[in-house]
């Protein structure tokens, strides 16, 4: 049984990731096209040190970032995800269906899609309503350099041998600690960008940034 075992000719499928590179370099031009275009030519230092009162073209520019950085985060996760439930596979269209990253992809830019819609509607009822544009204004720089730090990420996950069981614990604190990062920015932004009455602030990272996660997480996960 070993002699036979040892003259098999095991054939090794190796994974094919020009996918990522695809969607990476796709990004990096999205980038470009947004700093010298929507914003004046500007470079990376110089966005992210941009006042508010001299930016222009906020809202796409924001647009723009929320794209890269679905989609960049979508290819991080999506191998991650255990299975595409049976629901979404079931939907065919011209005889092809969602793979883990469509699903992925989907689900991500869901999740903002409602979560920014239900934000708005938050300044909107807590009368807070002229802090939003500056509030995506910030947001926009923070998912900027998240974005790109997942684009390397990216290469490092799909281009390097590490195992993935090994390297989960390390990813898990590394967007927890993102995460966390990114409620102390708001809460403490210079320029106050969340309505002003503090009980606001909890009620708006508890129900529009917390649960949300926790919601994403078992969709993917789970």
């Amino acid at each position: 049984m070993r002699i036979f075992a040892k003259n098999i000719n095991l054939v090794r499928i190796t994974q094919q990731n020009d996918w990522v590179i695809y969607i990476i370099t796709g990004c990096i031009f999205l980038y470009i096209f947004m700093l010298v275009s929507l914003q004046r030519d500007s470079s990376f230092r110089e966005f992210l040190m941009q006042k508010f009162p001299d930016s222009t073209n906020n809202f796409l520019s924001w647009l723009i970032i929320g794209l890269v950085f679905t989609l960049v985060f979508s290819t991080f996760v999506s191998q991650s995800v255990p299975l595409v439930p049976r629901q979404i596979t079931d939907v065919q269209l011209f005889g092809y269906q969602l793979n883990k990253f469509g699903f992925s992809f989907l689900a991500v830019a869901a999740f903002y899609l409602l979560k920014n819609a239900l934000t708005y509607l938050f300044f909107a009822g807590t009368g807070a309503l002229k802090k939003w544009e500056k509030f995506y204004f910030s947001a926009s720089k923070l998912y900027f350099v998240f974005s790109v730090v997942l684009m390397a990420l990216c290469i490092f996950k799909y281009f390097y041998n590490f195992s993935a069981t090994e390297m989960f614990g390390y990813y898990l604190a590394g967007i927890s600690a993102v995460f966390l990062f990114k409620l102390i920015f708001y809460i403490l932004h210079p320029a106050d960008i969340l309505p002003p009455k503090w009980y606001y602030k909890i009620l708006y990272i508890c129900t529009l940034q917390i649960v949300p996660v926790l919601v994403l997480w078992r969709l993917l996960f789970f």
